[in-house]
C-alpha cells in the first residue's frame, strides 16, 4: 500500500513542483511539503483537504487507501463539465469497465442474486429513496441536479 507521504511524493514530481513551491502553492510554510513526504509531521485534516484538492484526487487516493484518483464530490459528473473549470484542469475521466452480463431468473424461478431478497425488502427501499432523496436536496445533490439539466438542454439543441 502507498502511504501518505509516497503519494504527495508522487503527485508533487508529476506536477514538476520542488518541496517549497509545493509548499508556497499550498500556503504553508517552505519546509511543510519536506516534513509531510519525509513522514516527520503529518498533515492535518484541513491540509489533507488542500493537498487533495490542488492535486485534484480524493483523499482515499492521496492517503492512500485508493488506487483511483477520483474525487467523491465529482464522480457522477464525467460527462458534465464545471462552467468555469477548463476541460484541461479537470482530472482524466475514468471509464466503468464493461462487464459481462448478468441473466437474472424469470420471477418466480429459483436462484438469482444473494442481494434479490434486500432488494425486494420493502424498508430497505424506502431507505434508499430516503437516502437519494436526501442527497438530492443537499448543495452538492442540486448543483448535480443542475449540470445534468444543462447537459440534457444543450443536447437537445
Amino acid at each position: 500500500m502507498v502511504t501518505l507521504a509516497q503519494r504527495i511524493t508522487q503527485l508533487r514530481t508529476q506536477k514538476g513542483l520542488s518541496r517549497p513551491e509545493l509548499s508556497a502553492a499550498l500556503g504553508l510554510p517552505k519546509n511543510a511539503a519536506e516534513k509531510f513526504e519525509t513522514g516527520r509531521q503529518t498533515p492535518t485534516q484541513e491540509q489533507q483537504k488542500k493537498l487533495a484538492d490542488f492535486f485534484g484526487v480524493s483523499l482515499f487516493y492521496l492517503r492512500g487507501e485508493s488506487n483511483d484518483p477520483t474525487r467523491q464530490d465529482n464522480w457522477m459528473d464525467g460527462d458534465f463539465p464545471v462552467e468555469d473549470e477548463p476541460a484541461s484542469s479537470r482530472p482524466p475521466r475514468i471509464r466503468p469497465r464493461q462487464s459481462a452480463p448478468v441473466s437474472h431468473p424469470a420471477p418466480g424461478e429459483e436462484g438469482g442474486s444473494l442481494l434479490a431478497p434486500l432488494l425486494k425488502n420493502r424498508a430497505f427501499q424506502d431507505m434508499v429513496r430516503d437516502t437519494v432523496l436526501e442527497v438530492l436536496r443537499s448543495p452538492e445533490g442540486q448543483k448535480l441536479l443542475e449540470q445534468a439539466v444543462r447537459h440534457q438542454l444543450r443536447n437537445m439543441d
